[in-house]
């Protein structure tokens, strides 16, 4: 193994030792087992404030050390990188914590509660010279690199629209089940199950197309079921000149999860939450099926690594989940119209 390191550039005494806090539904199976199966990484400790679900945790994934306070585990000389996977509401405190004790952080989607907030945790990362990343793992997955290709390759031309739609029941099985209802609590997850939902897709957007020249749009909440929004339709306008439109229902009677990315010479339509993209030009259609992956975060972790290691750059900066966070607020800001 060392010789094949050694080939990698990588000392072979060179490892990211991960400490997370917040061992909820989402480290189940999307990410905490990949820490131990990604190169040069090991999960060393994980916290939550109820201490047995904690010890839990570290029982049944072979965890050697946990934690019930988070300032502890961010102390722990052993650990030399955080990985933060509460809900939004404690990412800046646990962000900021982390980056001042000199460790960088991998933190969960959506980055923060609000811009305000990622604005903070992006400057922190400056201040203290700790490199910060967030996980919007889709851009490392193959099916979304694959459109990315498409895109960059201009098999379908030049780029000039995107519709992207998103209908969900009420209590729709796409939602990660958790103890508390807490994506429903805007002062917990920032503002329902679209700032659960929608920044996998804007992310992409921002991946696929870059900077944004101007954004805007209306959220309400129609059905009255909990006290977040729960409908949700934005326009992005992109530097480049493509014009992004989306929709969001949590209240439909049917689902639909599609993107279609329409060019001068053809189109891209894939589901986020699916394992297809589909080619289609000149009146034929071409599929490409991607097997569901065991960890879905695995691949981004692996760049995490790299990039905490000085091997690569930042899978997705601070400033770049900036940017969708920003997207979130403009369509989402309830301002009086005069």
């Amino acid at each position: 193994m060392e010789k094949v390191w050694n080939m990698l550039g990588i000392n072979a005494t060179d490892e990211i030792k991960w400490g997370i806090i917040g061992c909820g539904d989402v480290t189940e199976i999307k990410s905490g087992p990949a820490f131990n199966k990604v190169l040069h990484s090991s999960l060393v400790a994980v916290m939550r404030r109820d201490g047995s679900k904690a010890k839990d945790y570290a029982d049944r994934h072979g965890v050697p050390k946990w934690y019930d306070d988070a300032t502890a585990l961010i102390n722990d000389p052993e650990i030399n990188a955080i990985y933060i996977a509460t809900p939004p509401l404690q990412h800046e405190e646990y962000t900021l914590m982390a980056l001042a004790a000199g460790k960088p952080v991998y933190v969960e989607k959506p980055m923060t509660l609000n811009a305000d907030a990622a604005l903070r945790m992006k400057a922190a990362a400056e201040k203290y010279g700790v490199k910060l990343s967030v996980a919007h793992y889709r851009r490392e997955q193959p099916m979304f690199l694959k459109v990315k290709s498409l895109i960059d390759e201009k098999v379908i031309g030049e780029v000039s629209l995107v519709q992207l739609k998103m209908f969900q029941p009420h209590q729709s099985d796409l939602i990660a089940d958790s103890a508390t209802n807490w994506r429903l609590d805007p002062a917990v997850s920032g503002g329902g199950l679209f700032h659960d939902l929608a920044p996998h897709q804007l992310d992409l957007m921002v991946y696929f197309f870059g900077d944004v020249l101007k954004s805007s749009g209306i959220s309400l909440n129609q059905a009255g079921l909990y006290i977040a929004d729960d409908i949700v339709s934005g326009q992005i306008l992109f530097k480049n000149g493509v014009l992004f439109n989306g929709t969001w229902c949590f209240t439909a009677a049917e689902k639909v999860d599609v993107c279609e990315i329409i060019g001068n010479k053809g189109k891209i339509s894939f589901p986020i939450f699916g394992h297809k993209v589909t080619l289609s030009k000149h009146g034929e259609e071409e599929d490409f099926i991607f097997d569901p992956l065991p960890h879905v975060q695995q691949p981004m972790i692996e760049q995490v690594v790299k990039y905490f290691l000085g091997r690569t750059e930042n899978p997705c900066s601070a400033d770049e989940a900036l940017l969708s966070m920003q997207l979130i607020d403009s369509f989402t800001s309830h301002e009086k119209i005069s």
